[in-house]
């Protein structure tokens, strides 16, 4: 009797275990369905998707390229059977969102959402178009920084809300890709004028917070620097969510500092100040109890800063510092122990987040913006020059691939299903083991 008992309740166990093992199967399926913000949804550049192409230039895996419009640098979302993305005509007068069928290739919507009569200066590097939306079901948020940020219906295309009286001189172009967490819409807005992090309701577009920059920028005419003061003063990174003792914190990349926000009330709970680089373009990582964030231009840093700090942290408390091949546009990624990144002029480099050492170092072909992905075992690398380079994550380079697309890539690809969304200088692409 009792080993029946026994037994029943091992077959409960077991039955109550596969519809867990189920249930959270379906979870990942769901997420690896979606790609719902910069660098992925959990803004880390990583994708649970199985069965990716191991090339995805290769002519044989491309399953269809829509021409897109206009010039724009910002990264493909999606959503289901949605590809969403933003484009502007190249004077920055008119400023769209598009929306691909993720199946045909059909454009779905194109949407031009605001007319701008005196566009701001952009740096023909940059774009009017090159902050990524975010993504969530029946609602897509796009923003172009100061000259106009929307909510639109994803089935429709209408607009549900739309905000331009934010005042932000972005100096070169605007780079940072809005946020959502809980019913929040985050956006940083580091320009050469006003510097500040702000948070939406997502339903309405009101404001809900709005939080100033605390560094003191005054004395950067004082270094002899006063025709790079605009410079000085902006950035491009876009905020990323992470738990602090189990509380939500807003990890802000700006000029000359990282910031910790409390992300519910815009509240400044720590900064890490430094003066060796400014204008940061990269978005931080997150793991492992530290932040690894690469600093910005001028003198490349990549700094190891222990979360759950408070204040102003002391420099003392950095873990380790690299100053090598650290990249300016392209942010690293984090895998098992590892980081992974290029710089600016193709340099890849694997580096142990234990004490900051090189493992390796390989030359990699052109100049880089895009970041790299990690899916399916593999680490993606997207170059300018339309190179896309597959390696294997370890302490030695392996090289698994490698092809090209003659367009080129700024713009981070995204991950759906089993497909790659691949955004070049002039479409969008659909890649797939075929």
């Amino acid at each position: 009797m009792s080993t029946k008992v026994n037994g029943a309740r091992t077959t409960l166990l077991a039955a109550r275990t596969a519809a867990v093992f189920v249930g959270l199967l379906a979870c990942i399926a769901r997420a690896a369905d979606h790609w719902t913000q910069f660098r992925g949804p959990n803004a880390q550049g990583h994708s649970e998707a199985k069965g990716l192409p191991v090339s995805p230039a290769d002519p044989a895996n491309i399953r269809w390229r829509t021409e897109i419009h206009g010039r724009a640098w910002s990264s493909p979302v999606v959503w289901g059977k949605q590809v969403w993305l933003t484009t502007a005509t190249e004077d920055g007068r008119q400023l769209y969102a598009v929306c691909v069928d993720a199946d045909s290739g059909n454009i779905i919507h194109d949407l031009k959402l605001f007319d701008i009569a005196e566009p701001q200066f952009a740096h023909p590097f940059n774009t009017y178009a090159s902050p990524t939306p975010v993504i969530e079901e029946s609602r897509v948020y796009v923003t172009f920084g100061s000259p106009g940020t929307a909510c639109l219906d994803t089935a429709t295309g209408k607009v549900l809300w739309s905000r331009t009286d934010f005042v932000c001189n972005h100096y070169r172009g605007a780079g940072s890709s809005p946020v959502l967490f809980e019913g929040l819409l985050l956006m940083h807005f580091d320009g050469s004028d006003h510097q500040f992090v702000v948070a939406l309701d997502k339903t309405t577009g009101k404001t809900v917070w709005q939080t100033r920059r605390s560094v003191d920028f005054k004395d950067l005419n004082e270094q002899g620097q006063p025709k790079l003061e605009g410079d000085l003063r902006k950035a491009f990174s876009t905020p990323v969510i992470a738990t602090v003792d189990g509380q939500p914190q807003l990890v802000s990349l700006a000029s000359y500092a990282l910031y910790g926000y409390d992300v519910r009330s815009g509240k400044e709970l720590w900064r890490m100040e430094q003066w060796e680089c400014f204008s940061g373009s990269n978005i931080p990582i997150i793991g492992q109890g530290f932040i690894y964030s690469p600093l910005g231009h001028s003198r490349g840093q990549l700094w190891a800063i222990p979360l759950g700090e408070q204040g102003v942290i002391d420099p003392t408390r950095i873990r380790w510092k690299v100053g090598q091949n650290v990249p300016t546009r392209s942010s690293p990624i984090l895998v098992n122990g590892l980081l992974y990144m290029v710089d600016d002029g193709g340099m890849a480099t694997c580096i142990d987040t234990e004490d900051g050492r090189e493992v390796w170092r390989q030359k990699i072909k052109s100049s880089y913006s895009a970041s790299p992905i990690h899916a399916d075992g593999r680490i993606y690398f997207f170059a300018e020059s339309g190179h896309i380079t597959t390696i294997e994550p370890g302490r030695a380079y392996k090289q698994l691939a490698e092809g090209k697309i003659e367009e080129g890539f700024m713009a981070t690809p995204a991950i759906a299903g089993k497909a790659m969304f691949l955004r070049s200088k002039k479409a969008l692409y659909r890649s797939e083991t075929r």
